[in-house]
């Protein structure tokens, strides 16, 4: 693979497919390693789709609390690396001296791939301090089915990468109205919405009036990086887990699961 090939999201195979008779090509979600640098540490290695990797760098330092704001990252550069086992890129992130020196003293081992949850954990107390409890947002008071539905029928039809493969997550920034305003894709539901909470703080827009919709369940995981970058509600296009809606609970996000067709589900525990 040449090092041009590393950024393309999409890749050809041949297969051998049924009831089609003989071989022919199809197209593959690209999986690659990325390397996330801190002022020239490596700190975590993920499995990510080669695309929007700046957004998702700053997404995954704001959301995992290694950076307060998107102002406390001076530069980020993108660059392939290559090992004798693989090939990858690193993305290289200046950030705040404060930030690093915070960084180094809660550093523990993470390797990610795309189904990862607790990747690096090793005990319950390492999940972190409790979540915040976000202050109400009236706008949420008339969040309404038909607008959520409105964003599910929608976003098929901004997801051209999983059109074209059937296998990226996506995570959408929908308008109180039902709009979508920002939609990001990836093979790693977390992964997705880094890029999507990445850009909007980038583009200093996490403070409108908005939600995330998720083309996955609503995982824990997920909920706890809405929270802490002030997201008030989330809605998924599948149920999330007990200790999911639990987290929502306890911070004050409002939850919506099974939002397909002409259903949905809010979870008010």
């Amino acid at each position: 693979m040449q090092p041009d090939d590393l950024h393309a999201p999409l890749r050809s195979c041949a297969v051998d497919r049924w009831p089609q008779d003989g071989q022919t090509t199809d197209v593959l979600a690209a999986e690659v390693p990325v390397a996330l640098e801190f002022n020239g540490i490596s700190h975590a290695v993920m499995l990510a789709t080669p695309q929007d990797l700046e957004a998702f760098a700053l997404g995954f330092a704001l959301t995992e609390g290694i950076l307060d704001s998107a102002a406390q990252c001076y530069g980020i550069e993108v660059e392939p690396v290559q090992t004798d086992a693989v090939q990858g890129l690193a993305v290289k992130l200046d950030i705040a001296a404060s930030c690093f020196q915070r960084l180094k003293s809660q550093r523990r081992s993470l390797a990610g791939n795309t189904g990862c949850g607790l990747c690096g954990v090793e005990s319950l107390a390492a999940l972190g301090p409790s979540l915040q409890v976000m202050p109400p947002q009236p706008w949420l008071a008339g969040l309404t089915v038909e607008t959520l539905l409105r964003a599910s029928r929608a976003l098929p039809d901004h997801q051209p990468l999983n059109r074209a493969c059937g296998a990226l997550h996506a995570a959408a920034w929908v308008s109180p109205e039902g709009e979508l305003l920002a939609v990001m894709e990836d093979v790693g539901r977390h992964n997705a919405l880094d890029k999507l909470l990445g850009q909007r703080a980038r583009d200093s827009r996490l403070q409108e009036p908005g939600f995330v919709f998720m083309t996955s369940r609503a995982s824990h995981e997920l909920i706890r990086k809405c929270v802490r970058m002030g997201v008030g509600a989330m809605a998924a296009i599948s149920a999330p887990t007990d200790f999911a809606v639990d987290v929502a609970a306890r911070s004050g996000l409002q939850l919506w699961g099974l939002v397909r067709g002409q259903r949905a589900v809010r979870y008010t525990r």
